[in-house]
């Protein structure tokens, strides 16, 4: 459990490792779609490295990602967003997505 000004935090784990990836206070949407299915948007990721820069073609647009790694068993885990180039999409700019069957919530 992740503990701030002694208060808990709940957060989501490696499903491989349990190496900690992401506040739950950090999460922005559950509603994304990825090779295994469902993929959670955060705003911040820890313990993540970051693979090559690469332009892809996704379903609202193209983006320059990296993909995400888990930073203890290096694991795939999706990616971050480096820039959307839609204006539209700029909102994810920054952002993490994570594929839900690869990571668990700890309380």
């Amino acid at each position: 459990m992740v503990e701030f000004d002694g208060h808990p935090h709940p957060f989501y784990s490696c499903r491989n490792c349990l190496n900690p990836l992401a506040l739950h206070d950090d999460l922005i949407s559950k509603s994304y779609l990825v090779k295994s299915g469902k993929g959670y948007m955060f705003a911040q990721a820890m313990n993540v490295v970051l693979g090559r820069r690469e332009d892809k073609k996704m379903l609202t647009g193209v983006y320059t990602i990296a993909n995400i790694y888990c930073g203890k068993c290096g694991e795939e885990l999706g990616w971050q967003y480096l820039q959307a180039h839609d204006f539209k999409q700029k909102f994810k700019e920054g952002s993490f997505i994570i594929e839900k069957l690869k990571m668990i919530k700890v309380y």
